[in-house]
């Protein structure tokens, strides 16, 4: 029986929930262009209903007096960007705002900048660097600002349904830093808001786009009917909306449909809050809810490293420890990391102090992920709390330091340690950021064996335009001491034949790993800062280190290398095999 890490041998055994079956294929949408044309359309006649009389009316009702309760919001914010806002600016992935000069009716700032400054997700920031007297003349001048600029005008992004319901979440979890004032007319306009909000979530939840926007809708809509007076209708009609909500955000198996870790982990925290508003009215959470939670958070877990940080996939950054700790501990769920996923499509392979993960499926469709990544078949491994081998990531997180094209850069098959073919990718990346041509199918065997675990996968990313299939095959040791590999380019069946083509083998090494090449080309020495010594062996081709990047969860690029094997497919088939050995 394979060792497991400490924090898996703390808890018991239980049933696996996703047993991979023999030549299990997971099959997406080819050449998805996001949005139809009639949704679009659609979307942007209801934002037009927003400057109507009728949206005014819809609007209209009793405003509260006081907040019937103030759930307890666990997590803590970052720290960096709480210092900021007590100097006086907003901080998001190292853009710098004066909040004396902003204009909060036209922020010219970037989309996601935009969002947090909107979704008041800086509240919490705030509140983990501050007392309740030091914070509240911050928070509440800073509010009373937005409140001229959208109180009485919805328009988008500022009421856009999910950040009207992150506001709505955060507004009440921190209401001692924004409702502490003795001023009775700024309380009464911003419970009036906070009314208001929830009177545009119920018109407007359901018309969110699938998936995480339209889960953290319903979640503003639940939390509202307990936070509010009279709100056992808007309950019944929230916890329904909020049930088919997780249905339609999560797979079965756990995972969310966009396979961002990203939004995974904002999909647990989501729910995690309004488990919050559950507890602070002592009122027993829905079971729908209860088991949802029971499969996100495996699934959650299931993409961490040795490190307890996330992995770097489908535009995500690696995300630290400490927060994927407290969103966890917020759910109040102990479970073990999800290992075999069907439909989440991330592999997760464990023996003694080693973790390997691998994305095991095709790319999100693209009206799914804003920063889907053509990144099937990557790996990536650590050793206790040391990380080795890492795809680039962060594509998602445009900032200070990730510009646009650098960006669409890190979304590429190159950008992950994996094969690439023809210097092209897996799966086409197009001009307007939609994901096109590529992995439709990937067929996948997994089997758990007294000598390790054996994991083998293909795609047909390159049949289209090249003629081949990738198979991938992973084998990880019992006592994780060994990593062997073979990737291999079989000529497809078609009627024309594939000619001689190029390839490489891309290791993108985790920032710390020091390579050393060996004098044949063909092996290299992999120190890791503090930690072991590991060797990798390469069977056939050319090794070569080039530079790399690797994006932290907060944005920041770090310089690092990258282990390169080239070779050329030849149109009979090529296999080139590989070992990752734990040396020292």
């Amino acid at each position: 029986m394979r060792a497991k890490p400490a924090a898996e041998r703390a808890l018991p055994d239980l049933p696996e929930a996703a047993e991979i079956e023999e030549g299990k294929r997971l099959i997406r949408v080819s050449g998805d262009r996001g949005l139809s044309l009639t949704d679009r359309i659609a979307h942007s006649f209801y934002r037009l209903t927003w400057r109507t009389p009728l949206h005014a009316v819809r609007l209209k009702g009793k405003f509260p007096l006081k907040l019937l309760a103030v759930p307890d919001d666990s997590i803590p914010g970052d720290v960096r960007a709480g210092q900021a806002l007590r100097a006086g600016y907003f901080l998001f992935r190292g853009l710098k705002q004066p909040i004396d000069t902003i204009d909060f009716a036209a922020l010219d700032l970037p989309p996601a900048f935009q969002d947090y400054i909107h979704s008041f997700r800086w509240l919490r920031d705030l509140s983990t660097v501050t007392t309740r007297e030091q914070g509240a003349p911050i928070a509440e001048a800073i509010l009373r600002r937005w409140l001229e600029a959208h109180a009485e005008k919805p328009s988008e992004p500022a009421w856009r349904a999910d950040n009207a319901a992150w506001r709505l979440l955060f507004w009440t979890s921190q209401a001692p830093l924004i409702l502490s004032s003795s001023d009775l007319v700024y309380r009464s306009l911003v419970l009036n808001c906070i009314a208001r909000t929830a009177r545009h979530l119920d018109q407007g939840a359901e018309k969110a786009p699938v998936g995480l926007h339209r889960l953290v809708a319903w979640g503003g809509v639940v939390a509202a009917s307990m936070l509010l007076p009279g709100g056992g209708p808007r309950k019944l009609f929230g916890e329904a909306g909020l049930r088919r909500a997780i249905d339609t955000a999560f797979y079965p198996d756990g995972g969310t449909i966009s396979r961002s870790p990203l939004a995974q982990l904002d999909g647990v925290m989501l729910l995690a809050m309004v488990r919050a508003v559950y507890d602070v009215r002592r009122e027993e959470m829905p079971r729908f809810m209860t088991e949802g939670l029971n499969r996100a958070v495996p699934a959650l877990l299931g993409i961490t490293h040795g490190d307890g940080g996330l992995g770097s996939w489908q535009g995500s950054g690696a995300t630290d420890q400490a927060q994927v700790v407290a969103v966890v501990a917020a759910t109040g769920v102990r479970t073990r990391p999800l290992r075999q996923a069907r439909d989440w499509g991330y592999q997760r392979l464990v023996a003694g102090n080693t973790v390997l993960l691998v994305d095991a499926a095709p790319p999100p469709i693209s009206r799914l992920a804003d920063a889907g990544c053509a990144s099937t078949g990557a790996i990536e491994l650590s050793d206790g709390p040391h990380r080795l081998i890492v795809n680039c990531g962060g594509a998602a997180l445009n900032g200070a330091a990730i510009t646009d094209d650098l960006a669409q850069g890190l979304r590429t098959t190159a950008a992950h340690s994996t094969l690439v073919l023809a210097d092209s990718n897996s799966t086409a990346i197009l001009a307007d950021g939609t994901l096109g041509k590529g992995v439709t199918e990937v067929e996948l065997n997994r089997q758990e064996l007294e000598a390790g675990s054996r994991l083998e996968l293909s795609h047909d990313g390159y049949v289209r335009r090249i003629g081949y299939v990738h198979r991938r095959l992973l084998m990880l040791s019992a006592d994780g001491r060994e990593i062997r590999g073979e990737d291999m380019l079989l000529p497809a069946e078609r009627r024309r034949k594939p000619v001689a083509t190029p390839f490489v083998l891309r290791f993108h090494l985790a920032p710390g790993v020091e390579p050393t090449v060996t004098v044949d080309a063909q092996g290299a020495l992999l120190r890791i800062d503090l930690g072991a010594l590991w060797q990798f062996r390469t069977g056939s081709g050319t090794l070569s280190v080039e530079d790399s990047l690797w994006i932290d969860g907060d944005g920041r690029p770090h310089a690092c290398q990258q282990l390169v094997v080239t070779g050329e497919a030849q149109p009979g088939g090529t296999s080139t095999g590989w070992l990752l050995k734990r040396v020292g």
